[in-house]
């Protein structure tokens, strides 16, 4: 078999609610992700790690954890340092030693090492000089993006390891006054020459295409990590108005656009065959996006699960996923298997037939068998993460959740719980995938079996029994 080629696009805070083909009340249709599902397989218990942002794609792209690394709890900004440590191999640097030209194009988030003018203020950059430590010493033959999430400074696009131009102006769009929320804040700081926020999102898929030319006729992965629909909220003129909701359901609809683009390329081109196309989002839908308005449409970015970004519950890091492989994926198909964002390495590795190293991607579970259109995968336990830093820990039955609240900002918040509440939760994802009934005292027999593997593998640091 020819080495199929990869393309990887992650969406910024998108929620499983967020693609029609998910949600038979979305209060919006997305058309793209929509003939991705015809076209591929759906799954509808799949998870990012986490919550939140940093530590998800660490994972995606280490097969690990991000509590292995220095990152415990909450994302990285703009300036701070690299979190992938050197002795870490990626998903791209192994397609690397597999003959695969490799791209990341779009939001990087997990750090780099900007030259500074000043050793004890990580804010003095010189822009001047090169970037250390980024996607190109991390497994990518090619980076064009930006360091974090498009309201976080330095606002510059850097192709790989310099910025495309130097800051000329510092710019904010900052919280309006009063509790109100902004939906085109970002945060002040210097901008390059040739940005502009508005133009961000197309600006990568312009990139995107231009390297599928370039490579298309030799194995590639091209890892794209979308901008949106994070805020600043900024669809086009082309798309405003457009989802009928809210400037956040026009924001889905660029995202959208821009799957169908990459596919309808992969049909001209002849490539669907060789190509695996994969759609997810890194978590939760965020509730900054206006969850109360959207709800007026009948929308909700979280479907029916509990919760948002940030939140150890369901909606925190349930996500869409979607994969397309012409042939060897059963078009239409659905799996309602638990499976993780993490596990894409692994993957990659089995349908390659290259045995990891000990170590390497040592989280990461073969989901190869899902794909093929097995009812159960490998995959026994999961563990998830919120942006405090709360656990839980899934199997295909339980969830056991280690602290009272949600983990996040969602009601309960931390602190917010009664005294006489159960200090841990546990729901039936058969009876209650909503969690709404914690039966935590009912069944200490499934606690005290989810407990041990949890501290295993936490404290332990083992990986996960499959």
């Amino acid at each position: 078999m020819r080495k199929p080629n990869v393309i990887y696009i992650l969406a910024d805070d998108m929620g499983y609610g967020d693609v029609s083909a998910f949600n038979e009340r979305c209060g919006f249709q997305t058309p793209c992700l929509d003939e991705l599902c015809r076209e591929g397989m759906s799954f509808y218990d799949a998870h990012s790690t986490s919550a939140v942002c940093t530590p998800s794609r660490y994972s995606i792209l280490t097969g690990q954890y991000c509590w292995r690394s220095m990152l415990k709890k909450d994302v990285l900004q703009g300036y701070d340092k690299p979190i992938i440590e050197e002795n870490t191999s990626t998903v791209a640097g192994f397609l690397q030693r597999q003959g695969y030209r490799t791209a990341c194009i779009g939001k990087w988030h997990l750090g780099l090492n900007w030259a500074l003018r000043n050793e004890e203020d990580k804010y003095s950059v010189d822009f001047t000089k090169p970037v250390a430590d980024g996607p190109t010493v991390r497994g990518f033959d090619y980076f064009y993006g930006i360091s974090a999430s498009l309201d976080m400074p330095p606002y510059v696009y850097i192709e790989n390891d310099r910025v495309s131009a130097l800051p000329d102006r510092i710019e904010s769009n900052e919280w309006e006054r009063g509790n109100s929320y902004n939906k085109k804040m970002f945060r002040q700081g210097p901008v390059g020459k040739d940005f502009r926020h508005e133009e961000v999102l197309e600006h990568l898929l312009e990139k995107t295409m231009h390297v599928l030319e370039l490579w298309k006729g030799e194995p590639f992965f091209v890892y794209l990590p979308l901008t949106a629909p994070h805020g600043p909220i900024l669809p086009t003129a082309e798309f405003e108005g457009k989802s009928g909701t809210t400037e956040y359901g026009d924001f889905v609809l660029m995202c959208d656009m821009i799957v169908g683009k990459i596919n309808e390329w992969l049909k001209a081109h002849h490539l669907e065959e060789d190509t695996i196309l994969i759609f997810t989002s890194d978590n939760g839908g965020a509730p900054r996006a206006n969850y109360p308005e959207l709800a007026q449409y009948g929308h909700n970015p979280s479907y029916i699960f509990r919760g948002a970004k940030f939140d150890i519950f369901e909606g925190g890091h349930r996500i869409p996923l979607i994969v397309k492989w012409k042939n060897q994926i059963c078009p239409g198909s659905v799996s309602k298997s638990m499976t993780s964002l993490m596990d894409l390495y692994a993957t990659l590795a089995d349908i390659l037939e290259v045995t990891l190293e000990e170590g390497e991607a040592k989280d990461s579970v073969s989901a190869y068998s899902l794909w093929k259109g097995a009812k159960e995968g490998k995959r026994q336990y999961m563990i998830l993460h919120s942006v405090n830093g709360s656990f839980s820990i899934r199997n295909d039955k339980w969830k056991l959740i280690m602290c009272p609240d949600s983990g996040g900002k969602s009601n309960p918040l931390p602190g917010d719980v009664p005294s006489h509440f159960p200090d841990r939760q546990l729901y039936s994802m058969d009876e209650d995938v909503r969690e709404r009934k914690n039966v935590i005292t009912a069944h200490p027999e499934i606690e005290e079996e989810l407990l041990k593997v949890l501290v295993d593998c936490v404290a332990g640091d083992v990986s996960i029994p499959v």
